[in-house]
């Protein structure tokens, strides 16, 4: 079955915008993986704008399950990394000023250097994801790269599966068709939500593991934390 990864940005978010500690992000971790969650994500900007850089050795002192911390590999990104030891790192290439992630890597232009990134991880043991668009060519890069495994960029998928599903998925298919082919782990992630994840994962049904926070936060706001996390771990099941 694949795992759900909750990413807690969002609960940072809403405790950033008035100051304090409410909600605890901490806290929250600790509850979702109380409620099944089988892992924790968490994606520090330089900006600290939801995540802080504090945050995560907090978060990673109080968690059993896996922690998978995402980011682009600047300098002080690979330093948080390394301090705190997470059980995958996921390398995503944002700029700094854009609101959320919003493209995979050019594995192809970036091979080299994202091939010295995973060295420097894998010396620390820590597993490395490679964020991608569903593009079989930079699936194969990555792995040239390095990678353990690769994380399809889902947003296209998303935004085509409310008219179709069967297109949304042709793209995404044949990337992981060529992960398993690489011997790559596959995640996913990005705009995954109740309508379309179990289509998704009963199709690829190989996928590793999903990271989905914004669309399981807006569904707590009506369902409570607990029984979004239990909606989403059901349709984590291949029908």
């Amino acid at each position: 079955m694949t795992r759900l990864s909750v990413n807690i940005n969002k609960i940072a978010t809403i405790r950033n915008a008035r100051g304090g500690n409410n909600p605890d992000v901490v806290k929250a971790a600790v509850d979702c993986e109380r409620f099944g969650a089988q892992g924790i994500t968490v994606h520090p900007r330089p900006d600290q704008r939801h995540i802080r850089y504090a945050d995560v050795p907090a978060i990673k002192s109080v968690i059993s399950t896996e922690f998978n911390i995402e980011g682009n590999p600047i300098d002080q990104f690979i330093k948080l990394v390394i301090e705190n030891h997470p059980a995958q790192v996921t390398l995503v290439p944002d700029a700094e000023n854009v609101l959320t992630s919003n493209a995979g890597w050019d594995t192809i232009r970036n091979k080299q250097y994202l091939k010295d990134i995973c060295k420097i991880f894998h010396s620390e043991g820590i597993r490395c994801s490679i964020f991608v668009d569903p593009v079989p060519e930079m699936v194969e890069n990555a792995a040239e790269a390095g990678c353990d495994r690769v994380e399809l960029y889902t947003q296209a998928y998303a935004d085509v599966f409310t008219t179709s599903p069967e297109k949304a998925i042709a793209p995404y298919y044949a990337a992981a068709l060529k992960a398993k082919e690489c011997g790559l782990g596959l995640n996913a992630g990005h705009d995954l939500n109740l309508e379309n994840l179990n289509y998704f994962v009963t199709t690829i049904p190989w996928t590793d593991e999903v990271s989905i926070g914004h669309a399981i936060i807006c569904d707590a706001l009506y369902m409570g934390l607990e029984n979004t996390i239990k909606a989403y771990l059901d349709r984590l099941v291949v029908r």
